[in-house]
Formats: structure tokens, sequence, C-alpha cells
């Protein structure tokens, strides 16, 4: 099929053969992105592809539909198995399909959500001024104190303020363990619903390495399938069973129409190895590795947002550390080899596409089988190449980065390119 492709469109396949080359000779750092499985590939370009599926098993709007049925039930049942939840929609087609879902499956609109303010570490369609949802829903944000920590005090304060229906935690760069338990406390106080948004350490919790907010009798949890759980892009619903209903139809017809079915079926693949023992000790070693890196750049008088890490994520003050702009951090260590991505920190001076901050983690490089000695070489690189600031360094970082990452391939397709 690669070759028909080449034959066929040849400016395409260039671009998907230099991106493969890409995300083998450089190491990514961003800790949003992974490297899925060569079964998810595999899964996700298939026939499936040519199906549409508006509805749920054994109650859809088309014929044909003997083996999506089976593959949406598969999805839906390794999901709650692998999280312990009483129910799961697999359908969401992206992370902020599912949050909309949530949102106008549980609320009506005008309704307060009290959630996390994006500079501090939320997410953009956690209520972020700039989103669409903000315009619907009226949300107001908690912030991290000057330690960068979560104040459970104001927390608390805002929620007898403001009497939210609904109390969202989640994160796209905290580097810290969640207190559920403390978010539910807040919530229940005020009568307000509980949802976590835990797209960055899905795959962690699917792990046992990082807490599950669904053992703290949270309503609703939410999170992508790639990221640390390693599968296709897409979004996945877990509530408890008195939500069902209104989540299933908040999915379709509120939101979408036809889902997405060879992803749902992709989605079942990364499921299934997320439940084997090795995805335990994957998600085990991401941890590890995070702690390492955070240490050794600690080591070397870099400053951290929070002084550490609980997760699989670091946030760097890169003003504080390297004279450099987060844009102009990015830029150098791109150069490098390194992929990672400009990042606010809180109440950061600086606008979004500036930043004082870069924010790195270590599922993509785990995922290669990197370990605790090659995070201290990743380190040294990346500190290197931002204290000397020019692109004669950068480039010989690069070199050092290559010859780690020839050690330690990257997944690649399921079939060669022959194939």
């Amino acid at each position: 099929m690669r070759d028909r492709l080449q034959e066929y469109d040849p400016e395409i396949f260039d671009a998907i053969l230099g991106e493969e080359r890409r995300q083998q000779a450089e190491l990514e750092l961003i800790p949003s992105e992974n490297y899925t499985y060569p079964e998810v590939l595999a899964a996700l370009g298939t026939v499936f592809t040519n199906k549409y599926s508006e509805g749920y098993p054994g109650n859809r709007y088309y014929g044909g539909q003997t083996y999506t049925d089976a593959i949406e039930r598969l999805a839906t049942a390794r999901a709650r198995d692998l999280f312990g939840a009483e129910h799961a929609n697999v359908q969401a087609l992206s992370g902020a399909a599912m949050n909309q879902v949530v949102y106008y499956g549980l609320l009506e609109p005008g309704d307060s959500i009290l959630a996390m303010d994006l500079s501090h570490g939320g997410h953009l369609t956690h209520g972020s001024p700039v989103s669409h949802m903000a315009r619907v829903f009226d949300f107001h944000r908690y912030k991290a104190d000057a330690k960068g920590r979560i104040d459970f005090d104001e927390v608390q304060r805002i929620a007898e303020e403001v009497r939210p229906k609904m109390v969202l935690c989640g994160h796209s760069s905290y580097p810290r363990d969640m207190d559920y338990a403390g978010f539910k406390r807040v919530a229940d106080s005020v009568g307000a619903l509980t949802m976590a948004d835990v797209s960055h350490i899905g795959g962690l919790i699917a792990g046992n390495a990082v807490p599950n907010p669904l053992e703290h009798g949270f309503d609703v949890v939410t999170t992508t399938t790639h990221k640390s759980l390693r599968g296709p892009r897409g979004g996945l619903v877990l509530c408890k069973a008195e939500f069902a209903k209104r989540i299933d139809k908040s999915v379709f017809p509120g939101l979408q129409g036809g889902p997405h079915m060879h992803t749902i079926a992709a989605i079942a693949v990364a499921l299934k190895k997320a439940a084997e023992p090795e995805f335990r000790e994957y998600a085990a070693r991401t941890l590890s590795n995070a702690q390492t890196l955070a240490g050794r750049l600690i080591e070397h008088g870099v400053e951290l947002v929070t002084g550490g890490t609980d997760n699989h994520l670091i946030v760097v003050n890169t003003i504080a550390s390297f004279e450099l702009q987060g844009r102009e951090a990015q830029q150098l260590l791109e150069r490098a080899g390194l992929a990672t991505n400009k990042q606010l920190i809180p109440d950061d001076p600086l606008p979004a596409q500036r930043t004082s901050g870069v924010r790195l983690g270590t599922p993509a490089p785990t995922t290669r089988g990197m370990g605790d000695a090659e995070m201290v070489t990743v380190a040294d690189a990346f500190v290197r190449a931002l204290r000397a600031k020019d692109d004669e360094a950068a480039d010989a970082v690069r070199a050092e980065v290559q010859q780690l990452c020839a050690r330690f391939p990257a997944p690649g397709p399921l079939l060669p390119a022959s194939a």
C-alpha cells in the first residue's frame, strides 16, 4: 500500500516519510506526544474508515453493523475494565469534544464550572476565555499558589462564593499529583458534580502508577486515548451508571454524527495493550524517568515550576534558568534534536506565543526503551544547548541526540514499506 501511495501521490508520501525519519532521528520530549503501537497504526488503516455507524451497538441508523458493533462493544468493555468504570463511551472524536460532551450532557448553558486557570496548568477546554465553551458556561478559575501548588483553601473559598454546578480538576502542565479527595471534598461541600480530565495521565492511571479519580467517587472522568495511553487520537468518557444515558445522548445525537469506527478499533487495541503487565512496567518507568530527568536538571541549577514532578511532565522556567523566552528555547532545542514546547508558567508576564518556560516529559523516551542513564544524558544535552545559545553548539548536541536515538529506535509501522 505504501508503494501505491508513493507512486500516486509522491508529495504526500515524501511528507509521511520525512515525518517517520524525523521521529526516528529526533527525541520527542513533548509530554502530550508519544509513539503509538504498530498494531494501533494497522487498525487505523482499515476498511472501517468506510463505514457510517450513527447510534450505538444494537441501535444504529444504518445497516451492515455486525462488525462495527463488535469492535465498539469490545472497546467499551475494555475501557470499563481497565479504569474500573461503570460506563464508558468511546465515540468522542477528540479531547475537546469529550469535554464538551460532559458539559452539555450534565449541565445547562449558563451553569457555573470551577476549573484550573490555563496559565497555571489548566487546559484550553477548561473554560479559557478564548474558547467557545467560555461563552456558553460560566467558568470560574482557581490558580496555584506561589510555589506552583494548588491551594485548596483558595479552591474552597471560590467554590463557596460562586456555588459551581461542577468542580473540574485536570491539567496540561501541572507537574504534581492531583488530590482527588480534596477536590471531592470541595465539590460535596457545595453540592457540585465532580469531573476529572486525566488526558495527560490516562495511561499512568491505567498502569496503576498514579491515583484513579474514579476510586475517589468522581462522577465523570475524561481522557484522550493517545498521550500516555499510546493509542490513536480520540476521546474517552467514563462515568457513573446514573449518568450513562445523558452522556451517550450528549455524544450522539447531541454533538456528533457518525463515529470514526477505524479509530474505535484502534482504541480497542490500545486498551487491550494497556491491560497487559508490560504496560504497568511502562507506566512505572515513565514516572521514574521523569524523576531522574527533573533531578538532573535541578543539579544543573535549572529552575523547575513546583521544584520537581510527581508525574510524567516537567515545566522549566527558561527565563530564570537561561535568560531565554520559551519560544527561543523551543527553537534552540529543536535544532538540537530535542522536541519540546513553549509553556506558560504561573502568572506568566509573557503571552502564550512567547512564554517564560518550556514543557517536557518522558512518555515518548520511555516508549523507546530509555531509562535513568539516558535521562541524565538528555538533561545534560538540554542544558548544554540552552546555555550555549548558538547554532554550532545546538548542531553538536543534535549529533549526540541522533546517536542516542539510533540506539533506541522508535516503534515503526507494522508492515514494511514494500507491503
